[in-house]
């Protein structure tokens, strides 16, 4: 038989459990995926939210090395061919971020639209 001083107890503690669950939940961080694929990012645009931290995850699918690049990001990251790269932007202002590939920058070129 329970009594009721731990039955209180026990209710603290699935409350505290429950508001720690819960504010793991919300502390994970938007995740974005971008390719590389002939020199180009896929996709060219991406949007994510104003204030808020978010983790690229940078494809490459080429055999050959890319730069990730973008000064008003202030991010540039060497992603070697056939490999992947994590590339954490933010929080940001609303606006457009552009970002291109530094050994390919006539055609790798895209943006990072804040909303």
């Amino acid at each position: 038989m329970i009594f009721r001083a731990e039955k209180i107890f026990l209710h603290m503690i699935l409350i505290f459990v429950c508001s720690a669950a819960a504010t793991i939940a919300r502390a994970e961080k938007p995740v974005i995926e971008i390719e590389i694929r002939d020199h180009l990012f896929w996709p060219s645009e991406v949007t994510i939210p104003a204030n808020t931290k978010v983790k690229l995850l940078v494809f490459n699918r080429d055999p050959t090395s890319e730069e990730f690049e973008s000064y008003e990001l202030n991010r540039e990251k060497v992603i070697m061919g056939n490999k992947k790269a994590v590339i954490f932007i933010g929080p940001l202002l609303p606006g457009v971020y552009p970002f291109f590939g530094e050994f390919n920058p006539d055609t790798a070129q895209g943006k990072v639209v804040v909303e």
